[in-house]
């Protein structure tokens, strides 16, 4: 806070204008479809466009008169106040259709450059002040009126043009990123002739017993829907194999929460994590407990080339693992090794884990409820489309261009918000010259 003294600081609430998010009980209204309802586990990411599956609603509730006052616009800040992780941010970089919960702040520059602030308050410097004030011991929070507690520095037009210029770039890369990705996932789609697929809204489909529960043992109507048919129809009509076939399954533990601590061995969980990367966990695992279970902990800490596949919560989630890692994962989160990477490339078959192939086949086994679980059983039997090779080092090749282009807007990020603390540990100068070196760094 002193070298924040020392450069003429006001009030955050001088440079922004400062609400939350929406009130209403609007529960009822939660789909997979319509326009994006941001939540507080939603701001794990930079940019808030990047989450990969927030509760969305339809265009009538979104506007509903009392609703206005949530909508986001291009340059809105959202902030985390509520629950866990206080003080999580996001910046919304586009006029996309979207609006929040009350569990966020929404912060609207009207004096200073929104790139500028969300690094500024992602910083050391802002992130001690908003933790120094947050309040409550179980469920803490922070107050909208403890905005005006909080200290920003005036910084001069060229530091500030130049952090949104970093901003601007590393978003840049960022959309690179997304449409490899999306070019990865229609090639394979492409491959498997689901290119153009709509499946059925018809919501019945009439089954004799011995058709449904005793081929399936299941009694559910929802899940017989013709839309989920289609889909496997259309896989198992070409090349493919179920999931216990192609990969070795292992599953982790549950420790319990009487062994979490602020700072020990990284707990992941399903919501630290998605498709597009890992997220900083905020559970860890006491050093005793890490102790006593020193061969069983070094055999769960997942290797290079592992997929990450959850049962739990968010089902279907998967991620691969590009490197070794020093955390271990909840009992949600199942651990997936290609069985003959030969035929089969790791990368490819977690796009196909990702896509809608396999999505729908997750949303019939695990129900519609918002809490899902699925069974082991289930996923050892996923059907998966077994593509040519080629076109899988195509998709794999794609895939990886992404996760590169992923990690430059990343650097630029943390380029900026470091020359942010040093503007203010050292001066403005000084950071200007970092900025140069770090991105010409990167360049190379």
């Amino acid at each position: 806070m002193d070298s924040i003294v020392h450069k003429n600081p006001k009030k955050l609430t001088q440079f922004v204008n400062v609400s939350d998010g929406n009130h209403l009980s609007i529960s009822e209204h939660f789909n997979k479809e319509g326009i994006p309802y941001y939540r507080g586990g939603d701001i794990y990411n930079f940019y808030i466009e990047q989450t990969s599956n927030p509760l969305r609603i339809p265009e009538e509730v979104y506007n509903i008169g009392n609703m206005k006052r949530s909508h986001l616009s291009k340059g809105d800040v959202l902030i985390s106040i509520v629950g866990a992780i206080i003080g999580n941010l996001s910046l919304v970089k586009t006029d996309s259709k979207a609006t929040c919960s009350c569990k966020l702040a929404i912060l609207r520059p009207k004096s200073i450059k929104p790139e500028l602030l969300s690094v500024y308050l992602k910083s050391n410097f802002g992130q001690n002040q908003i933790q120094k004030f947050r309040r409550g011991t179980g469920q803490t929070g922070f107050i909208l009126e403890d905005f005006d507690q909080i200290l920003i520095p005036e910084f001069e037009s060229d530091f500030s043009d130049s952090i949104e210029s970093l901003i601007s770039q590393s978003y840049s890369y960022h959309e690179q990123s997304a449409n490899n990705y999306s070019s990865a996932e229609q090639l394979l789609l492409q491959e498997i002739g689901l290119e153009d697929f709509k499946p059925s809204k018809e919501p019945v489909n009439v089954k004799s017993f011995k058709e449904s529960f005793g081929i399936s043992g299941r009694l559910d109507a929802e899940y017989y829907q013709i839309k989920y048919e289609e889909v496997v129809s259309r896989v198992i009509n070409q090349t493919h194999d179920i999931l216990v076939n192609l990969v070795d399954i292992s599953k982790s533990i549950e420790p319990g929460s009487a062994h979490y601590v602020e700072d020990g061995l990284p707990f992941v969980r399903v919501s630290d994590y998605s498709k597009f990367g890992l997220s900083k966990p905020d559970k860890y695992l006491s050093k005793a407990f890490i102790k006593d279970k020193k061969a069983l902990i070094q055999k769960l800490k997942p290797k290079k080339g592992t997929i990450l596949f959850s049962k739990d919560g968010s089902v279907g989630t998967a991620y691969y693992l590009r490197e070794d890692k020093e955390f271990i994962t909840s009992g949600a989160i199942l651990h997936l090794k290609v069985k003959n990477t030969k035929t089969l490339i790791p990368e490819y078959l977690t796009l196909a884990l990702n896509s809608k192939v396999v999505q729908m086949q997750a949303e019939r086994d695990a129900g519609g409820s918002i809490i899902l679980h699925w069974r082991v059983s289930e996923i050892e039997n996923i059907v998966v489309p077994i593509i040519d090779i080629d076109k899988q080092k195509q998709i794999a090749e794609l895939v990886e261009e992404s996760f590169s282009l992923k990690k430059q807007s990343e650097h630029l990020l943390e380029v900026a918000k470091q020359a942010v603390e040093k503007a203010i540990e050292e001066d403005e100068k000084v950071a200007l010259k970092w900025i140069t070196e770090q991105t010409k760094m990167a360049v190379k």
